[in-house]
């Protein structure tokens, strides 16, 4: 009995076994090295012109490791009616306080300079923490900090979280992305 070999082809980017594309394994780690593990999607007018470094998207904000912080970019000025955001010094060592700075315009300022977490507990669920911001952090419409004693909410895939009060309308959704499968 005459046993046939499995037709194979290679192409730069798939290689095909009996009509089935698998990505080999080098690829996958590539690719899941540069997707990150969630996202926060600026949902409101605010939130998308808070974003001060727009390197992924328009409205995007990539997180790819944990603790992930927030708060308020406080080195700015205003100059012939523009605003000038003063540079990070890029000093060896120095680590800044958050992952990402975000720009709030309000004459009432609801984004603290330390303003929250998201972190991945024990038992890999992911956690929004309020870092003691003065106007707290709203999950799905669910306050923490500010007034609350409460400071802390399990994150879900599609939550909505908002920096400052109620009123507030720095709303982003937080899209897990560590669950696709490559």
């Amino acid at each position: 009995m005459l046993q046939t070999m499995p037709t194979v082809m290679e192409t730069p980017n798939i290689i095909k076994i009996e009509g089935k594309n698998m990505l080999n394994d080098e690829k996958k780690e590539l690719l899941s090295s540069m997707i990150p593990k969630a996202v926060l999607k600026a949902v409101t007018s605010e939130a998308k012109h808070s974003l001060i470094k727009k390197s992924f998207s328009q409205d995007i904000i990539p997180i790819y490791d944990y603790p992930f912080r927030m708060g308020r970019e406080s080195r700015f000025e205003h100059v012939d009616n523009e605003i000038i955001i003063q540079k990070r010094h890029d000093i060896s060592g120095y680590h800044p306080n958050n992952d990402v700075y975000l720009f709030d315009s309000g004459e009432f300022l609801q984004i603290s300079k330390e303003h929250c977490s998201i972190i991945i507990n024990d038992t890999n669920e992911y956690i929004l923490q309020d870092m003691g911001s003065s106007c707290g952090s709203l999950v799905n419409q669910v306050q923490l900090g500010g007034d609350n004693e409460e400071t802390t909410s399990i994150l879900k895939d599609g939550d909505i979280i908002t920096l400052g009060s109620k009123e507030s309308e720095y709303k982003f959704k937080f899209i897990l992305l560590d669950t696709i499968e490559l």
